[in-house]
């Protein structure tokens, strides 16, 4: 049986992510009974992600802010404000911000991709190493630990 879960902004676990931005996880699967993870983050200009897919969840976005490019399969689209983007699992897709700030939502069905996050980045609740970042090593670990393929670099 799957219990309800209420959180306030203080409960959500912070994790530094790749350039220095933050993610906070909002719902993960000790949450949800394993069945969605829910990510906000704030992120910068030139964010972007690598080229990649998902073996075993759905993933969606919804641009609470911002505006940035989602390249999905072979088909290269611009979102903004207010916008949502489905990506089912086992489709090649990658994101790279345009705006200043984008405060964007992550769904994923079912859950599991707070492992990735939390595997490749790291809680802003710990000191922070001197020169620490996200790397390639990092999110390509992260992502076969969690059955994700980094397929290259994002697309231009």
């Amino acid at each position: 049986m799957i219990l309800a879960y209420i959180a306030q902004a203080a409960d959500h676990d912070r994790i530094e992510w790749i350039g220095g931005t933050e993610l906070q996880v909002l719902l993960d699967g000790s949450h949800t009974g394993n069945q969605v993870t829910v990510v906000r983050s704030t992120l910068t200009a030139g964010s972007a992600s690598p080229l990649h897919l998902h073996r075993k969840e759905d993933e969606m976005f919804i641009l609470l802010s911002g505006h940035g490019i989602f390249w999905v399969g072979d088909e290269r689209h611009e979102v903004g404000a207010g916008g949502a983007v489905f990506l089912p699992r086992d489709v090649p897709h990658a994101y790279r911000f345009t705006s200043e700030e984008v405060d964007l939502l992550t769904i994923c069905t079912p859950s599991g991709m707070e492992s990735f996050f939390r595997g490749a980045g790291r809680p802003v609740t710990e000191p922070r190493p001197d020169g620490w970042d996200v790397t390639m090593q990092a999110l390509v670990a992260a992502g076969i630990a969690g059955g994700q393929e980094i397929l290259g670099p994002p697309p231009e």
